[in-house]
């Protein structure tokens, strides 16, 4: 918008279109040769993966499709099965130089009932093409340095890759980054955070009396489980934003006019970091013994799969942005096309804003990955089911198998292999993104 004002012509920030601040990347075209080559075949890898749904741990037919993807393609060194795990894999192309070691996680798992709802297909597309483009513009110039992709099983709650870093995948291969990014329906930012979150399984062990007859000769467990939950109703009354506290019961006794002898459920702890995630878990415990010294009844609790936040990286995410923004159609940076389109829209310029529209309350473990070294995990739009619907839904799980997603796919993957070739080829930013992931790492209090 343009006001006229004594002479003074006033321009708002939102007029300025991001990607016109910046010349066109230097590598974009090589990029977008790169992916253009393998886009047809990759095109069958994606629908292969969306169209053959596989759960975690068990995605045989998504870590053999794209194993032989990565076999075919030249200079890369496949390893199938890696780490123990069966259907986690790794790709190395190694320029024989010593340089930066850039990589990129691939997921392939799928939801129980709902399939690639979650748009897993969607990421291996998008960290298979940029590894691939990454590799071959190192080779056209001879660039020193290694591009390492994984294959990351088990996202969906069963913590691949955290797995993976336990056994020291990254660690061996000496890697200095890492990228992965996200579909959704919200619009395209470079800066996400996610919640941390813990699962547990609470159990409260009684004694079995006749409830009518001799009710004091009981201890009841169900009464336990009750107390805390709401316990944990009445303390969520004092959490802090970002806090959340979900259970349900699995198990509640086995007749009225018994004194239930057992009762348990599974509980999730969210929060905005790690560390109030502890704090909050601590409180949630109390909970729990205020069931067990109130009733008399003993109580288990066990913990299940916890994942951290994900913790973004600004560098990577101003050179991820100068590359996606670069690659939007013409007129879709205007705000009349940003607001209409979210899947168009441009990535602001202004990282506060872009972490604010990438804040999330899900979790992945890939916030593990961000605690370990420094992470980007990018979310762009696609254009959703008739439903509106997003992630972990059937209408999501159609979008994310059409073409039109499969090439935002695409371009997400020519904007992730942009900031890799930015990490090699541009001097002392290796060095800034380990800097602002220390500075992050230290602010997390990690």
């Amino acid at each position: 918008m343009r006001v006229d004002v004594d002479d003074l012509v006033l321009v708002s920030h939102e007029d300025v279109a991001p990607h016109t601040l910046h010349s066109a990347p230097r590598y974009l075209p090589e990029i977008n040769d790169a992916i253009g080559r393998i886009s047809d075949t990759l095109w069958g890898v994606n629908k292969k993966i969306h169209d053959n749904p596989e759960l975690g741990y068990k995605e045989f037919i998504a870590h053999d499709t794209l194993t032989s993807f990565m076999k075919s393609i030249d200079g890369w060194k496949v390893t199938p099965s890696a780490y123990g795990l069966k259907t986690a894999w790794v790709a190395v192309w190694d320029s024989g130089k010593k340089g930066p070691v850039v990589s990129f996680n691939c997921e392939m798992d799928a939801l129980e009932g709902i399939g690639h709802a979650c748009g897993h297909n969607l990421i291996a597309t998008a960290s298979v093409s940029a590894a691939v483009a990454t590799a071959q513009v190192m080779k056209t110039h001879s660039l020193a340095g290694k591009v390492v992709l994984f294959g990351t099983p088990a996202e969906e709650g069963g913590g691949g890759k955290i797995k993976l870093l336990q056994a020291g995948a990254y660690r061996d291969h000496q890697v200095d980054l890492n990228l992965i990014s996200h579909p959704g329906i919200t619009h395209n930012h470079a800066l996400t955070r996610t919640s941390a979150y813990t699962a547990l399984r609470v159990e409260y062990f009684g004694r079995a009396a006749h409830a009518a007859a001799s009710p004091w000769l009981g201890v009841n467990a169900l009464d336990a489980l009750i107390t805390a939950y709401n316990a944990l109703s009445v303390l969520r009354q004092q959490t802090m934003p970002g806090d959340v506290v979900q259970g349900h019961i699995t198990d509640g006794g086995a007749r009225p006019n018994i004194i239930h002898a057992y009762a348990a459920g599974n509980f999730v702890v969210r929060a905005d970091t790690r560390a109030r995630r502890e704090e909050l878990l601590e409180k949630v415990r109390r909970c729990f013994e205020a069931g067990a010294t109130a009733t008399g009844a003993r109580v288990e609790v066990t913990m299940g799969m916890a994942y951290a936040d994900h913790v973004p990286n600004r560098p990577l995410g101003a050179a991820y942005a100068r590359y996606f923004n670069a690659l939007l159609l013409p007129d879709s940076s205007s705000p009349s096309a940003s607001s209409l389109s979210p899947w168009e829209s441009a990535i602001p310029a202004d990282q506060d804003l872009d972490e604010m529209l990438g804040r999330s309350g899900a979790s992945t473990d890939q916030g593990d990955v961000s605690y370990a070294m420094p992470s980007l995990s990018p979310g762009f739009a696609i254009v959703p089911g008739p439903e509106g619907n997003g992630p972990h839904s059937p209408d999501f799980e159609r979008a994310s198998g059409t073409r039109d997603a499969f090439g935002k796919a695409l371009r997400v993957g020519r904007a992730l292999a942009g900031a890799a070739v930015d990490v090699l080829t541009v001097e002392g930013l290796l060095g800034e993104v380990r800097r602002a992931w220390g500075e992050s790492m230290r602010e997390e209090g990690a």
